[in-house]
């Protein structure tokens, strides 16, 4: 499924549409080259879920986690970028992480993929004439709540 996102205000209201829908365990994979949208998408999907305030990038810190009350359910963002190789995801912790929260993933390609797991929301975000095209593979856990 395509999604035109033709400004920032389509962006907020597709993460948001994410956010309504967000579950414990689900992950969505955010990919595109640099600039294509992927922490624009992100900050909206963790607005979408109650936070408010700034959203730091985690491009240093690798791992930003968001906790209730601040956000509806526990959330892990992650920018997997700086990872040079998909053991460096592990040597982290990221599995002591995501239990029982939701996980945002940018660059997941760099931590190995998620693609393979039932509850990942697949998102590649291009670069159109008329703004950014988010093109969206839903896992098996997505079918029926897949936000259009």
């Amino acid at each position: 499924m395509k999604i035109a996102l033709p400004d920032l205000a389509a962006t907020e209201a597709f993460g948001a549409r994410i956010a309504a829908v967000l579950r414990p365990g689900d992950v969505v994979a955010l990919s595109g080259g640099l600039g294509a949208g992927k922490t624009t998408l992100a900050r909206a999907i963790i607005a979408g879920l109650g936070h408010a305030g700034e959203v730091p990038s985690p491009s240093f810190a690798i791992i930003e986690t968001y906790d209730p009350p601040g956000v509806r359910l526990p959330l892990v963002h992650a920018d997997f970028y700086r990872l040079e190789r998909p053991e460096e995801a592990d040597e982290l912790g990221l599995d002591d992480y995501r239990e029982g929260a939701a996980l945002l993933a940018e660059w997941p390609e760099h931590a190995g993929g998620f693609a393979h797991e039932r509850g990942c929301l697949s998102i590649a975000l291009e670069t159109a004439e008329t703004g950014r095209l988010a093109i969206v593979e839903p896992g098996a856990d997505w079918l029926g709540r897949v936000p259009a």
